[in-house]
């Protein structure tokens, strides 16, 4: 690995983090142009090189193919197609990345939720040859639905399409009309790339003159995502109550948690939901010990002024502006089950933030026709990878917002109780 890449661990610790998910259909060149982005970036180990060199001859590659530096598990690499949701860390003199490598196969549609719920960038892949498709556009909503602010249209093999001009603008008009439906996306950018050959990814290609617009790389290391932080609302889930016991500190009460979004400093007045009482902070406290603020994604402990009966899934927030407390919930969900269906009036256990609660489904509103955005209204089951809208009603009140502001308090998962099996993703509305 490059001696540039990283100058000390003090630096790499508070550079700037962009977490990017890849999506695309199958065989689009995902793996492949992470492969290239490592590589060409040098963020590769010549014993991983090695590794993959050895693959490809056997595998009776005529390139060294740069896909099985992503492609992990042995099925993935025999099939040559992406199954699970593969997560890469790499890191430039200008920031750190996190890569969530998602299946491109509808009946992956799950994976790709899952990797895309933390994602601050989505790249989605478009093959020169064949344009927008279906799984083009269902990738797109899936990012809008999880609130991905930022989109790469990676129109990618252009090295098939003699690197036209014309094609690659008919493709971005294509992405165009259909993402215009769309309403989180805030920011979109097309780069034809050649993850193959190299072109557009780290380097300029000299065979694309016609583009004048970033690499790869570089829009990976410039985009602003600042403004994507939540700053204005407080919260901060607790998840545990800190009681040493000991004689060094024995009259200690602290609560630990990671701080949801907004910012809290010692002295501010906050509300303890769902009790309503209000007291100060006294102090925060860190690995890196005592902080004059923290903000998200900080883990913390936060002690307070007063004595105030305060447990795991309790909540603090600015009392000017607390979150909604209610037992009524409507949401998107993307149904993950390949074993159950959801039904009307099932019931299931709610995670939301650090609290857990029972839930039992009141309606199904709707199902979304991910290639049209049709609503489907006369069917009211959800199988595996089917995404609609649902109302819950909670066995105790949530303290939550919607998914558009804050996607930490506005996601939660629904439980089978039977099997413990994770059946679904949901987003408040």
């Amino acid at each position: 690995m490059s001696d540039t890449t990283v100058q000390s661990s003090d630096d790499y610790l508070s550079m700037d983090l962009l977490r990017f998910t890849t999506a695309g259909s199958v065989d689009d060149g995902k793996s492949t142009l992470i492969g290239r982005l490592l590589y060409d970036s040098k963020n590769t180990f010549d014993d991983q090189l090695a590794a993959v060199e050895e693959s490809s001859k056997k595998r009776g590659d005529e390139n060294v193919n740069l896909a099985l530096l992503t492609d992990g598990l042995r099925a993935e690499r025999e099939q040559g197609i992406t199954i699970d949701v593969a997560y890469r860390y790499f890191a430039t003199p200008k920031r750190k990345f996190i890569i969530a490598d998602t299946p491109g196969h509808i009946q992956y549609t799950r994976n790709m939720v899952t990797g895309a719920s933390t994602a601050n960038l989505a790249i989605i892949l478009v093959d020169a040859r064949t344009g927008v498709i279906e799984q083009t556009m269902r990738h797109a909503f899936i990012a809008d639905l999880l609130r991905i602010r930022h989109v790469v249209l990676a129109v990618n093999k252009m090295d098939l399409v003699d690197y036209s001009e014309e094609r690659f603008e008919e493709i971005q008009e294509q992405f165009k009309k259909f993402s215009s439906r769309l309403s989180n996306i805030v920011e979109m950018t097309a780069i034809p790339l050649s993850a193959l050959k190299g072109d557009n990814v780290v380097d300029k290609s000299e065979r694309m003159s016609w583009y004048q617009g970033p690499t790869l790389l570089y829009h990976l290391e410039t985009v602003y995502i600042g403004s994507d932080q939540n700053h204005v609302d407080a919260r901060f889930p607790v998840q545990w109550v800190i009681r040493p016991q000991s004689d060094e500190h024995h009259d200690f009460r602290g609560y630990a948690g990671r701080v949801a979004s907004g910012v809290f400093r010692p002295g501010d007045e906050v509300l303890v939901q769902p009790s309503g009482f209000t007291t100060k902070i006294k102090a925060i406290e860190s690995l890196n010990g005592p902080q004059e603020s923290a903000f998200a994604p900080l883990s913390c402990t936060i002690t307070l002024e007063d004595e105030i009966d305060i447990s795991r899934g309790d909540m603090l927030a600015k009392p000017n502006n607390p979150p909604k407390k209610g037992q009524d919930i409507e949401a998107m969900i993307c149904w993950f089950s390949d074993s159950a269906q959801l039904q009307p009036r099932g019931k299931y256990v709610l995670r939301h933030t650090t609290n857990e609660v029972k839930a039992m489904v009141q309606e199904v509103r709707y199902k979304v026709n991910i290639n049209t955005l049709n609503k489907i209204e006369d069917d009211k089951t959800f199988g595996l990878n089917e995404i609609g809208r649902i109302s819950i009603r909670t066995s105790a009140p949530l303290l939550y917002d919607s998914y558009r502001r804050n996607r930490t308090t506005g996601s939660f998962i629904l439980i089978d109780a039977q099997t413990n099996e994770t059946v679904a993703a949901g987003m408040i509305i």
